[in-house]
């Protein structure tokens, strides 16, 4: 019984650890890899073509041109990229980053054809083979909603920002 005891009073002071960052070091991780990611992205728009032109957007989207989506998209990606590197304005940009990432599965990354949920599932991967390919989106629209609920945690400016309204 005493064994048992001091395993669970030492399961206790690793949960009380791990709690003691979860403000910490979970949401700047995160902030850091999908900085880098939508960075990488918008930086790739920046220096490239427009080959929105090829694309079918959904309403209200398809009410702009390609040339306005592409600008738009880009900067989104490189300023919302920037932001979430920094914590300033996080839930906003994380919003608007899911907005733009939900438009790319569907414009890019969705299957064109499916009739099952095994065809659908081919789609699940890295690579385009013919099925689509919106795991990697999936993924990110995944990691983003702990910063839209959450927060971008206390080693940001958000926090910072709202450390100092509250002192005055």
């Amino acid at each position: 019984m005493k064994k048992t005891s001091s395993l669970f009073t030492g399961y206790q002071k690793v949960v009380t650890s791990l709690n003691s960052i979860n403000d910490l070091l979970p949401p700047l991780l995160l902030r850091l890899i999908l900085a880098y990611e939508f960075w990488e992205a918008g930086i790739m728009k920046f220096n490239e073509e427009n080959w929105f032109n090829q694309l079918d957007f959904p309403f209200p989207f398809n009410l702009f041109s390609s040339d306005q989506l592409w600008v738009a998209s880009t900067w989104f990606e490189i300023i919302g990229a920037a932001a979430l590197l920094l914590g300033l304005s996080t839930r906003f940009f994380t919003f608007s980053l899911m907005i733009l990432t939900i438009v790319a599965i569907y414009t890019v990354h969705w299957p064109g054809e499916w009739h099952t949920l095994a065809e659908l599932g081919k789609g699940f991967t890295i690579t385009d083979n013919g099925f689509g390919n919106f795991k990697l989106p999936l993924i990110y629209l995944v990691m983003l909603m702990p910063l839209l609920f959450g927060g971008a945690g206390k080693w940001s400016l958000d926090y910072a920002l709202n450390q100092i309204c509250k002192s005055e």
